[in-house]
């Protein structure tokens, strides 16, 4: 059989790789209002402190089902619209509408308890975001050459801080700058956050159409012509089944990011789900049953802010990163920056003023910025390019599971052992991003 000559992909302009990856400045927007907000409207509708860590369990195992599943399947599917867009903007129409009807769960009670509501919308909005965000990893694989891939990975990493800021900060904007109402009768969301969550929603379809419309992915036949991708009968020879095989076989630097993952994801759990409580208990002196104050708002309206600076400095990091890893290379710069992170949550615990609180969200937001680029930038270097959406969804097991974990043992921890000071889940934080540091120096991959 005569053999096709193969050929090296393309270099796609910085305006094209923008282009490709703006959808993920909507994702974010969205995400951020669902990290910074969530506890908060949980607790709004009648979530004990202790049990926060149990509903946001619907996140990673949302996530550990439906990435491998839609990383598969986009592997293998082959539409006009393209082969990644029809997942992440079905994914982005979901997640939308779940948006805009989580806050006002308390009017939707006449059958349910507005707790179940807005943890179903919870449910529901991470299956979305899950189902959205892992084509996007896929696509930079898919559509750029492996020089390119370090660099397409910052502009992601941009994208989310650049949306993630937007969110973090609009609830606090809302009510501070434009008068929106920060307080709400007991058992409903205020106004402020009900607006931002609307908001959200339409950011999310908008910034998706924009990469759906302007980006174009190649076929299956231009994809096998590049000399990184497999024959024809190799590329389809893999069942659905051969996903358990897949992991089992998963490359050994793939393995060995996976501990750093955990170690790291373990700690960003701990973070978003306690740290409005931290900050209302830690800061403002509030008891763990005051969910309605004006200043548990006040609370839960600067870790909006919090999360906004690790984002806006996670936005700026991403920046930097491509010159770092020619500089130091990739795991000495991924273990500099969870080491920061790791000593700022630490320091949380000795902070009374709330505006130092920033420090340590600025050695967060270095960690954010790598944690979304450095593992993915190793990654796409090590695993087979034919199966590039099937591992990235499966990698995504190692960033769910620590959350399970953290989710079950963090209802016994803050209960029964720090007696129900949510800020001690934020030093456990710390502990965890310094772990995640120090195994990175394991990775047999730069």
């Amino acid at each position: 059989m005569q053999q096709t000559s193969k050929r090296s992909k393309p270099r796609l302009t910085r305006a094209q790789i923008f282009d490709m990856s703006f959808g993920f400045f909507g994702i974010q927007f969205g995400f951020a209002l669902q990290t910074g907000n969530a506890s908060r409207i949980l607790q709004t509708f009648g979530a004990d402190v202790e049990h926060l860590s149990l509903f946001w369990l619907v996140a990673p195992l949302s996530g550990m089902l439906i990435q491998p599943i839609i990383g598969y399947f986009s592997d293998k599917t082959w539409t006009r619209l393209g082969r990644r867009r029809p997942f992440f903007l079905g994914g982005a129409l979901v997640a939308a509408a779940a948006l805009a009807l989580m806050p006002n769960a308390s009017v939707l009670t006449l059958l349910i308890p507005p707790l179940l509501i807005g943890a179903g919308m919870l449910m529901i909005m991470d299956v979305a975001f899950n189902v959205s965000m892992e084509p996007f990893r896929a696509l930079v694989a898919d559509n750029l050459p492996k020089e390119q891939h370090g660099y397409g990975y910052a502009v992601q990493t941009f994208l989310i801080g650049a949306g993630a800021i937007i969110g973090s900060f609009l609830p606090y904007v809302l009510s501070e700058y434009l008068g929106v109402s920060k307080v709400a009768e007991q058992g409903h969301v205020p106004d402020n956050v009900i607006w931002s969550f609307y908001a959200g929603a339409i950011v999310l379809v908008l910034s998706l159409l924009w990469t759906v419309i302007t980006t174009k992915e190649y076929s299956a036949e231009e994809l096998r012509s590049f000399d990184e991708h497999a024959d024809d009968e190799e590329q389809h020879a893999h069942s659905f089944g051969s996903i358990f095989k897949d992991f089992k076989n998963m490359p050994t630097a793939m393995k060995q990011l996976g501990l750093v993952q955990f170690f790291s994801w373990f700690a960003l759990f701990s973070m978003w789900v306690f740290t409005t409580p931290a900050i209302a208990q830690h800061i403002y002196h509030l008891p763990a049953s005051d969910t309605s104050s004006a200043a548990y708002a006040d609370a839960g309206n600067l870790t909006g802010v919090l999360f906004g600076v690790y984002n806006l400095v996670a936005t700026i990091f991403a920046l930097i990163l491509p010159k770092l890893y020619q500089a130091i290379g990739k795991k000495k710069t991924h273990m500099l920056a969870l080491g920061v992170s790791g000593i700022g949550l630490i320091s949380i615990l000795f902070i009374q003023d709330p505006n130092l609180l920033y420090i340590p969200m600025i050695a967060v937001g270095i960690a954010w910025a790598s944690i979304l680029a450095t593992p993915y930038s190793i990654l796409s270097g090590v695993v087979p390019a034919k199966k590039m959406g099937l591992y990235m969804g499966l990698f995504n097991f190692f960033i769910t599971l620590p959350q399970l974990v953290n989710g079950v043992l963090g209802t016994v921890l803050v209960k029964h052992v720090f007696q129900h000071q949510a800020v001690y889940c934020l030093t456990m934080a710390g502990v965890f991003m310094l772990l995640a540091a120090a195994s990175t120096m394991t990775v047999k991959a730069d």
